[in-house]
């Protein structure tokens, strides 16, 4: 009854949601247009419609595609590499105080860098292909860390001792006293965390400038001053990052539910 309860509790944490409104984007849609208007200058402020014309036209060549899957693959894969250590780790801190102590001030250190500090220091030992990965890796994993380490230690301890008492197995308690306590805060680690993968792996592509990538795009519009490409380019990875978004956690809720009803069930 108790670990029931605990996992309803945890399911109705995780699944609270708000979406975004459909008239608060057309009303956003059209302060940009307006102030694009008003301003009157293209290089520095392109309209909707401009911008939609100009995505519209990349989309005619298959490198576009090609330049979107290539900086996707490298950024997903930092992210994916992560959150599995980030789980090795919060398990292993939560199995030993010294481990989570010695990880403390690294994590410490690894959230208060810039994000431009580590780009630029990275570039000095890796190439610009894998800089993208190995960047979005070290923003995701103290976010990836510190969250499920809190929900391991969020467990009521009154309940392991009861466990411990009744002999229950591990992998039981794993299922019905850990994960869906550890849900809302990898759920919340999740959605956070692609966010910053985004942001940070297309930082490092604009400033290691590796071929094919989108960060290549952004420089080269930035050079030529084409703010159409710039605006374009940028909705490309709004959209990416929102899709890559809803699609990951929609399976990771659908994973968690397929597990909770199995649970009931025995």
């Amino acid at each position: 009854m108790m670990f029931s309860t605990i996992r309803d509790n945890s399911n109705k944490r995780g699944n609270k949601k708000k979406s975004i409104k459909l008239w608060a984007i057309i009303a956003w849609l059209l302060i940009w247009g307006l102030a694009s208007r008003l301003l009157n200058a293209g290089i520095l402020l392109v309209s909707p419609i401009s911008t939609a014309n100009r995505l519209l036209e990349l989309m005619r060549e298959w490198s576009f595609f090609e330049t979107i899957l290539y900086s996707m693959s490298r950024i997903i894969l930092g992210f994916l590499l992560a959150t599995i250590l980030g789980i090795v780790l919060a398990i292993l801190g939560n199995w030993n105080k010294r481990v989570e102590e010695f990880l403390q001030p690294l994590f410490g250190v690894m959230k208060a860098i810039p994000v431009a500090s580590f780009i630029i220091l990275c570039l000095v030992f890796l190439s610009s292909r894998t800089l993208s990965i190995f960047i979005v890796f070290l923003m995701v994993l103290p976010i990836m860390y510190t969250n499920i380490l809190h929900g391991i230690q969020s467990v009521d301890r009154n309940l392991i001792e009861m466990a411990q008492v009744f002999e229950v197995s591990l992998l039981r308690r794993i299922r019905y006293l850990y994960i869906p306590a550890i849900w809302p805060f990898f759920y919340t680690a999740c959605k956070v965390g692609i966010g910053f993968s985004f942001k940070s792996g297309i930082a490092a592509e604009v400033i290691g400038i590796p071929d094919g990538t989108i960060g290549e795009k952004l420089y080269e519009s930035k050079i030529y001053l084409d703010t159409p490409d710039l605006f374009a380019w940028t909705v490309v990875i709004v959209v990416i990052s929102i899709l890559f978004e809803k699609i990951f956690l929609y399976i990771l809720e659908k994973c968690y539910l397929r597990l909770s009803k199995r649970a009931q069930q025995r």
